[in-house]
């Protein structure tokens, strides 16, 4: 890899005792030939966490002064903007985050700091999922919900622990939440080490080559539960003003409860395809190359979030249509 080319970043992900660290585990002992420089985040002043991580060549950097989504987003831009200067030392860095975080912060922070911007791109969240007691953390918590939500990825782990009736209600109410990230199956979260690292999973322009339908079709029913999931569509060219209008209102209203939006824009009288993205109300876009000869120049957006109202973000999004 180039040293002038962005790093991959993956965010690791998941609530307490899903098996991150047994994911991290096998990232770093696999024999793939690559190296990452990982970053490790605890709540608590004494961290365990660096401990348990297997001992390896890579890089470990250890922020248990806070959690990594509230009080070190500082840490994390410093400890990256570190890296960058051993740059030829690694592949791709990887971040775990505490059982407790939302990924939120962790993803903004790769969309407002510029340096981090342009050093290094965020590559994918990834989520651990614990099949057997994930019912009961949704119950019980907002995190393992928005952890499912902000996913690109997501590892369902200890699926040996759980019947095939309860496996296909865990998997069915994941979908409910986020119907738009990979699932993979698991036990002791074993799986090829491609499926989670260097996926380009949060650039949209990649997932929809490797999966047109990514953004097709809506729910044909509603969801009544706390995060749900959907998508809207409209042929006609889209007008920048409007849309920027539109969006910018609606984070700047909804932002708490709209944890990502994404989307590829057809611009009127633009020949390039337009990728947005925010998470909460901190959004990012840019042109991402031109559409296809024959392509239909159809611009597609994706909520996933709480209090999501179909109609009215419907009849936003086609408000945006240019004359």
């Amino acid at each position: 890899m180039a040293d002038t080319a962005q790093v991959p970043v993956t965010v690791l992900t998941g609530y307490l005792g899903a098996g991150k660290t047994t994911l991290l585990n096998r990232i770093l002992t696999e024999q793939h030939g690559r190296k990452y420089a990982v970053v490790i985040n605890e709540f608590g002043e004494l961290g365990v966490d660096n401990d348990l991580v297997v001992d390896t060549d890579e890089e470990v950097f250890e922020m248990n002064n806070g959690c990594i989504c509230c009080t070190v987003r500082g840490d994390l831009i410093r400890i990256v903007g570190g890296l960058m200067k051993r740059r030829d030392k690694f592949d791709g860095i990887i971040i775990e985050t505490t059982g407790l975080a939302n990924p939120a912060p962790v993803a903004q922070t790769f969309f407002v700091d510029e340096g981090v911007k342009e050093k290094a791109r965020l590559d994918a969240i990834v989520t651990v999922v614990d099949a057997k007691h994930l019912p009961a953390r949704l119950a019980d918590s907002n995190e393992a919900a928005d952890q499912i939500a902000f996913a690109d990825v997501i590892v369902l782990n200890k699926t040996d622990l759980v019947t095939p009736e309860e496996l296909e209600a865990v998997e069915a109410r994941i979908r409910q939440i986020n119907k738009f990230a990979v699932i993979h199956r698991t036990q002791r979260a074993a799986l090829p080490i491609e499926q989670v690292l260097d996926r380009g999973a949060f650039d949209l322009q990649r997932v929809l080559a490797m999966d047109p339908e990514f953004l097709s079709g809506e729910d044909d029913h509603e969801h009544n539960d706390d995060v749900s999931s959907m998508s809207f569509e409209v042929e006609k060219p889209i007008d920048p003003e409007k849309f920027n209008a539109w969006i910018g209102a609606l984070l700047q209203e909804q932002g708490p409860d709209l944890l990502r939006t994404k989307g590829i824009l057809a611009y009127a009288g633009e020949n390039r395809r337009f990728a947005f993205q925010a998470v909460h109300m901190i959004a990012d876009g840019d042109f991402i190359g031109p559409w296809k000869e024959g392509e239909p120049r159809t611009s597609k957006i994706v909520f996933i979030g709480r209090n999501l109202n179909r109609p009215r973000l419907r009849r936003g999004f086609e408000g945006c249509v240019a004359d």
